[in-house]
């Protein structure tokens, strides 16, 4: 049977502690047996805290087939998952409706103003099929306020 070798490709903060660790093992030969065996169980329990935090903090790629899903840490998504994840959608849809109503409404106000001053003022029916006239009013209407 062969061996399959992988190649590692190591960050610079790895490649700065492995020379670091060997820079200390080489020291560590001289040492007493006692500073010796402390340095171990010290290590020992560094590594065991660091397994312990990495596992904590990572979550799960789940393989499902020919697809891989990121999971949370459990195999089935919950209906507070589903909730969560179609949340964001319902938010657009809600702010996009908003958008759509009040520029409705605005669209609305618009007319209904430049309907009154017309319909209040004493003017030719001839002033009424001029395209500027609505501009005159929009202009007058910002004067004035």
């Amino acid at each position: 049977m062969t061996k399959l070798h992988t190649l590692q490709i190591l960050s610079p903060e790895d490649q700065f502690a492995r020379r670091v660790t060997a820079r200390l093992s080489e020291g560590a030969a001289d040492l007493p047996h006692d500073i010796s065996e402390r340095l171990r169980i010290a290590r020992m329990q560094a590594l065991a805290h660091r397994k312990a935090v990495v596992m904590r903090t990572a979550t799960v790629v789940a393989s499902q087939g020919g697809t891989a899903s990121l999971t949370f840490g459990n195999d089935s998504p919950s209906w507070w998952n589903r909730f969560a994840s179609a949340l964001p959608l319902v938010a657009l849809v809600a702010g996009l409706l908003t958008i759509y109503v009040v520029q409705d409404d605005n669209r609305a106000d618009e007319l209904a103003e430049v309907d009154s001053a017309l319909l209040s003022d004493d003017l030719p029916t001839a002033a009424y099929t001029d395209p500027g006239f609505v501009e005159f009013l929009k202009s007058n209407r910002d004067n004035n306020q």
